[in-house]
């Protein structure tokens, strides 16, 4: 049992999961291993009707682009989560902000019931503006504040003592083996359901593998096919990949609700992380062969198992890199617009240094070469690409030596005229490509456990301390505090 919990004025909830779904899949991550999954799915059961949602247990909750819950079902849906444990105290912070006076009340109701449930006695405390006198009757004791400035605390019904309370959060008691696989399942379901972090993709993935089929359809072994195959590639490794960006939005909304659990104990970074990798890797998979057979075979590229293997791991691993760049991307920015123009700027940049539109030996050595060309997962893209394709082939010279057609070896092609490495195997550029993705999303997990402790240090930095002004008028708001008598 949790001594506290916290629930926040947004509802950020997984849209594509019903109510039922939602809660027990918090039931399975907040209680212990020794409550069994009846036990788990009866209290999750039990919590939806102490809400009044057991109409709604199998509708979705629904957001943007797909109808749902209401508001007001969707901020009980927030507090069943939180009240699973069950705590003893309460925070609430403005229950009733946007919604209507209807469902102010309803709302309001049921968290006035549950300072007396189940034979469980809780301390409820909750700030709200301007309640409806419906609303303000179910309280047991106020505090007004003004300009931030306590002007009476007392009884409700007769409108002077300190209150402070310190809020301590506390681990889960789930393991993190059940954190994970809970977690897992819970981010499968969420993009399978939703059609525009994975479907979405895959249909146009599709349609251009299609249209690079249709357009560089069997390239054969010409001297002309040469630069048509460096294009192809070029292309599949450079814009196939900069589209994984597209799932950055669907990603936020579930950041959202990672930063709500999180920050009330249920798991950590790091089930988090795990998860959302195991999670993704079917959809990437699918999104890397479908997409890969038709423009590997239609269009002629080299033949052979080891040769799509490897043209299929090195789209693979190129997405789920993005993918990480992203996640850090999304531990920044504070919104879903600013993180895809942030996310295509760093990408444009390492395009630009990858060594493709300015050959390695060509490339301005103060940042393009030094570190961008290093670092930027372009480069080994393009390489495994080249030495997957260019490698053992032969192409015929459009100039002949005594009427005897010159063949040209692709080591050739490779050394000589990409500049690509070639003292390594294509296989280490895609190690080093899933090495990269592994250090982003490593690099994810840092920024998200150091962010309470630095963010307010910069805060108080760069903060300018307000002016002080005199106040002619006082509008005072109300933080009324209802349960037991503290």
């Amino acid at each position: 049992m949790r001594w506290q919990a916290y629930v926040t004025q947004d509802d950020n909830l997984v849209a594509t999961l019903t109510v039922r779904e939602a809660v027990y899949y918090s039931a399975q991550l907040q209680l212990p291993n020794s409550t069994s999954n009846s036990e788990k799915k009866e209290r999750a059961e039990r919590t939806i009707r102490e809400m009044g949602l057991q109409d709604a247990m199998n509708t979705r909750i629904g957001g943007w682009g797909a109808k749902g819950l209401s508001g007001g079902q969707k901020r009980r849906v927030s507090i069943c989560i939180e009240i699973l444990t069950p705590p003893k105290l309460l925070f609430f912070d403005e229950p009733t902000s946007g919604l209507d006076s209807a469902a102010s009340y309803y709302v309001m109701s049921r968290i006035a019931s549950l300072g007396r449930n189940n034979g469980i006695r809780r301390t409820i405390i909750l700030s709200i503006h301007q309640p409806s006198s419906e609303v303000f009757q179910l309280f047991n004791n106020l505090c007004l504040l003004s300009s931030g400035k306590m002007v009476y605390f007392g009884p409700a019904s007769a409108p002077n003592e300190d209150y402070g309370a310190i809020l301590e959060k506390k681990r889960s008691h789930a393991s993190f083996l059940n954190q994970f696989l809970v977690l897992t399942r819970r981010s499968f379901v969420n993009m399978y359901r939703d059609i525009g972090y994975y479907w979405l993709r895959l249909f146009v993935y599709v349609g251009l593998a299609f249209g690079l089929a249709t357009i560089y359809y069997d390239l054969g072994s010409s001297y002309g096919s040469i630069q048509a195959r460096g294009s192809l590639l070029m292309f599949i490794s450079t814009f196939l990949t900069f589209m994984a960006i597209g799932g950055f939005p669907s990603f936020v909304e579930e950041m959202k609700v990672f930063v709500r659990e999180r920050l009330n104990g249920h798991y950590g970074t790091s089930a988090f992380i795990f998860a959302n990798t195991c999670s993704s890797m079917p959809f990437l998979l699918v999104i890397s062969l479908i997409p890969g057979a038709i423009a590997c075979y239609l269009t002629g590229l080299q033949k052979g198992f080891d040769h799509f293997l490897c043209f299929a791991s090195i789209i693979f691993a190129s997405m789920i890199l993005v993918e990480s760049v992203m996640m850090v991307v999304a531990s920044i920015v504070p919104n879903f617009p600013m993180g895809i123009i942030a996310g295509a700027g760093i990408q444009g940049l390492m395009i630009l240094g990858g060594g493709f539109f300015r050959l390695h030996n060509d490339l301005p050595k103060p940042f393009w070469k030094y570190p961008l060309y290093y670092i930027a997962f372009h480069k080994y893209a393009y390489q495994g690409m080249f030495k997957n394709e260019f490698e053992r082939l032969k192409f015929q010279s459009n100039q002949a030596a005594g009427g005897i057609p010159h063949m040209i070896n692709g080591e050739e092609i490779l050394r000589d005229v990409c500049q690509v490495e070639m003292g390594y195997s294509k296989w280490v550029d895609v190690v080093i490509l899933l090495g990269m993705a592994i250090f982003y999303r490593f690099l994810f997990l840092i920024i998200i456990n150091t962010s309470e402790t630095i963010k307010p240090v910069i805060i108080a930095a760069v903060g300018v301390p307000p002016k002080e002004t005199i106040q002619v008028m006082e509008n005072s708001t109300a933080t009324p505090i209802h349960g037991e008598a503290l």
